[in-house]
């Protein structure tokens, strides 16, 4: 298996999960009121799944390794576009928690800049994903051999296995306060 192959199952989860946040966007403008829960369940699974989990095997393995490599000035930019995506998904994502902070301290207003915030998100990374599933993943595939490929994939497994102790030491943390 190439190392883009988890990746793009990623990619697919992401995307069934932002079909969730958009239907419930819908109700939410229809019925005027937003369900907290079902926002903070969205923020938790873009900033865990998709940007500490996905976007985290992308920065700190494949584009740390393309970064090695002599890529071409196209692949070399449309990495630099990526990483500011991702940097653009990690505001928007913390102004959906700002006004939802707001909303339940009572400026019914907020509720607005929620379900606009949301669907920023939902209509900015099924773009974000089609660019890295089609113009990005396997080009730089071509840059990596085999056992560079291996390596890779070995390396994102790692990640994975990691990623539950780190997200629930940051909670203990964050508990430790109280």
């Amino acid at each position: 298996m190439k190392p883009i192959g988890p990746l793009m199952w990623e990619h697919r989860l992401i995307e069934k999960m932002l079909g969730h946040m958009m239907r419930h966007m819908d109700r939410a403008e229809t019925e005027k009121k937003i369900n907290p829960f079902i926002i903070d369940a969205a923020v938790d699974f873009i900033r865990i799944y998709a940007d500490r989990t996905h976007h985290g095997k992308e920065e700190e393995i494949l584009f740390r390794d393309l970064a090695q490599k002599e890529l071409t000035a196209d692949l070399k930019n449309t990495m630099q576009e990526l990483l500011d995506e991702h940097v653009w998904g990690r505001k928007t994502t913390a102004q959906v928690v700002a006004a939802k902070t707001a909303y339940l301290s009572g400026e019914e207003e907020k509720l607005g800049d929620i379900i606009s915030l949301a669907r920023e998100l939902g209509s900015f990374y099924p773009k974000h994903i089609e660019k890295e599933d089609k113009h990005f993943f396997y080009p730089c595939q071509e840059y990596f051999s085999l056992p560079e490929q291996e390596k890779m994939l070995a390396q994102f497994w790692e990640f994975d296995r990691k990623m539950i102790h780190e997200k629930y030491n940051k909670v203990v943390d964050d508990y430790s306060g109280l």
